[in-house]
């Protein structure tokens, strides 16, 4: 039975079994005794049920109003995105400058080496300049020899008739 749907109260059969009665107006007084209290019964009964209705029935038909949600909880959750995205930033950041430093580490280093290679070329063509005009003076002192003596006398000759 729908307790919600049903609003005439049943009335109520109370039955003792194995009672005796000894006699008919014993019997028609407790008939009546019994009736009586079945009738209080089922009074208690329908009133509790109307109540229990009346209830229910104010309950449904209130007003409902939502709890806000937990105001602490959306800054916490945006406190914990911000620091992890700062985490991100700072560890994104501390690569780029790892990097950074180690590119300008290895471009100091080339420009070191080529500085170096610069300074052995130098060398190196200094030396083969020297070594070059070294092989040009003793070719120079090799080709440029005096005169034979055999060619003397022509020489003097030569001098002598240009005043």
């Amino acid at each position: 039975m729908n307790l919600r749907n049903s609003r005439t109260p049943e009335p109520m059969r109370l039955e003792k079994p194995g009672l005796e009665k000894p006699g008919l107006e014993a019997r028609g007084l407790e008939t009546q005794e019994l009736e009586a209290q079945e009738k209080e019964l089922n009074q208690a009964l329908a009133n509790f049920r109307q109540s229990v209705h009346a209830w229910s029935e104010a309950e449904y038909s209130r007003p409902r109003s939502l709890a806000p949600a937990a105001p602490h909880r959306s800054w916490r959750t945006a406190s914990a995105w911000a620091l992890g995205c700062v985490l991100a930033a700072g560890s994104l950041a501390g690569g780029l400058y790892d990097r950074h430093h180690h590119q300008e580490l290895a471009a100091a280093a080339a420009r070191e080496a080529r500085a170096q290679q610069s300074a052995a070329e130098q060398q190196f063509q200094a030396a083969a300049r020297q070594q070059d005009e070294k092989l040009f003076a003793d070719m120079d002192r090799d080709v440029s020899q005096e005169v034979p003596s055999a060619m003397e006398p022509l020489a003097q000759l030569m001098d002598e008739t240009n005043p």
